[in-house]
């Protein structure tokens, strides 16, 4: 099956050059799409070098990119893949082997649910994680142990069918409430987490928990 990688990016020359060699080195038959969020370094020139398929748009955050690749997608897998090296291209045949073997809609690349390394840092953002996490549990009936990871795997219509409008880090729970919402195979995958702190780049603060908690009662009562 051909994987489309979706990469939301913006302002990462640092480490997109390695993200795509990464990706290249899988031996995937992949289609790689980078989405330059307005980015103010060499983020989509870099990209382009590497034979990226690159689209440059203003800066309207990682939900709006994410939707703007959406339409580009092609074949019959897509992944998205975060531009900051927090999540390792490596793991991603695992990934996405429920979705070959026909067992799955959807995987989440969990990074709770223990067996990868994981950086030990940012108590609070744990704490978040698993509150959100335990919420979408209860609204959704699900059992979903990672709800806001970046790493997401989906059959390609699946994910083209889902009617997105977040623009900013509300992205995630929107998909992940639409998904469980619809009731769609979903599997979770033990994944690495290589974290960044803030100083080091990582883009998501409390105030996009609360958005979360907003997004996840408005998909659960009215779609």
């Amino acid at each position: 099956m051909r994987v489309t990688f979706l990469i939301p990016a913006y302002n990462e020359e640092a480490t997109i050059g390695e993200v795509l060699e990464r990706i290249a080195g899988l031996g995937l038959e992949s289609h790689v799409l980078v989405v330059d969020d307005g980015s103010s370094d060499r983020t989509a020139d870099i990209a382009e070098a590497a034979g990226a398929t690159v689209i440059r748009k203003p800066n309207g955050g990682k939900g709006s990119a994410i939707r703007a690749g959406i339409p580009h997608i092609e074949g019959e897998i897509v992944v998205i893949q975060d531009a900051d090296m927090e999540y390792d291209p490596a793991e991603v045949p695992e990934l996405i082997d429920p979705i070959e073997r026909g067992m799955a809609d959807v995987v989440f690349g969990s990074r709770l649910r223990g067996g990868k390394p994981q950086r030990a840092f940012l108590f609070w953002h744990l704490v978040g994680n698993r509150f959100l996490s335990l919420l979408t549990c209860v609204l959704f009936n699900t059992t979903l142990s990672d709800m806001e990871t970046g790493y997401k795997a989906f059959r390609s219509d699946v994910l083209r069918s889902l009617e997105l409008r977040e623009n900013q880090f509300g992205i995630e729970p929107e998909i992940t409430g639409k998904v469980c919402k619809r009731r769609l195979r979903i599997y979770e995958m033990p994944i690495s987490y290589y974290g960044r702190t803030h100083d080091e780049g990582k883009k998501i603060t409390w105030r996009d928990g609360f958005r979360a908690i907003w997004v996840l009662f408005r998909v659960r009562l009215f779609g």
